[in-house]
């Protein structure tokens, strides 16, 4: 009897590791969107994710970057790669946005990753804001995400929810394009 038990034991000790494995590799079913996708980007618990002082959650409208993980790294960190920094640059520039004092190194300083400052210079172009502006809106000490950022400074006339959408789709898809070029 002491056989089967320390068998069925071992059997299901090992059947947990393998399942911790897989969720840690996949994400747990129902636990959210896997890291780098979704409404703030870029972990199981998206950068900028957390409720704001109206108790709002305070990832809305903020990066959505679906791509691997250099989208979510520190632009100090993954635009040290000179290859990849030339690749996002070109591929910014492909799209018609162009990077302040062209050093996109210098220019991403102080974003907390490299999706948040590629989809705010999509914002620059797309909304005609300065980049200036709204870096200091996302970096400051009273930081706020991309859409809060993109209605302070647009006005009411402009949706920054959906413009947030919409730069996050585009540094998407440099993000990508920079990635396959490198």
């Amino acid at each position: 009897m002491k056989t089967n038990w320390l068998s069925w034991f071992l059997a299901f000790t090992a059947m947990l590791a393998c399942s911790v494995s897989a969720l840690a590799q996949h994400g747990a079913a129902g636990a959210g969107r896997p890291m780098g996708t979704g409404p703030s980007s870029i972990g199981g618990t998206p950068s900028g994710a957390g409720r704001d002082a109206s108790g709002r959650p305070s990832n809305v409208g903020s990066t959505g970057i679906g791509h691997s993980s250099m989208g979510s790294q520190s632009p100090t960190t993954a635009l040290d790669n000179g290859k990849l920094n030339t690749s996002l640059t070109n591929a910014l520039a492909k799209g018609g946005v162009s990077v302040p004092g062209d050093n996109l190194q210098s220019a991403c300083l102080g974003f907390k990753n490299l999706g948040q400052c590629v989809a705010a210079l999509h914002v620059a172009k797309n909304v005609n804001l300065s980049f200036d502006d709204l870096k200091n809106k996302m970096t400051g000490s009273n930081s706020e995400n991309l859409g809060k950022a993109i209605q302070d400074l647009a006005g009411p006339n402009v949706n920054g929810k959906s413009e947030a959408k919409k730069a996050n789709k585009q540094a998407s898809q440099d993000l990508n394009a920079a990635e396959s070029a490198s």
